[in-house]
């Protein structure tokens, strides 16, 4: 059996364009929520299609910035 491909990877970018965070999450609505509180105004941006779990966090781990992408 197949494995779901409910993980999205995602940019949140500020009102200035710049990256201020990139993760993976299975709830973008939520997750923008949680960005806008701790980051101030901005979108988030899906990266790709929808992916399964493993992947997402293996496209995690190899990204050039690990973690958080702001100041």
């Amino acid at each position: 059996m197949a494995k779901p491909r409910n993980t999205y990877k995602y940019r949140y970018k500020g009102t200035d364009g710049k990256i201020k965070h990139s993760g993976i999450t299975n709830n973008p609505k939520r997750r923008e929520g949680e960005l806008r509180r701790q980051y101030g105004p901005g979108k988030l941006q899906p990266v790709g299609r929808r992916t399964t779990r493993e992947a997402a966090k293996e496209w995690e781990r190899n990204k050039p910035t690990a973690g958080r992408a702001g100041p």
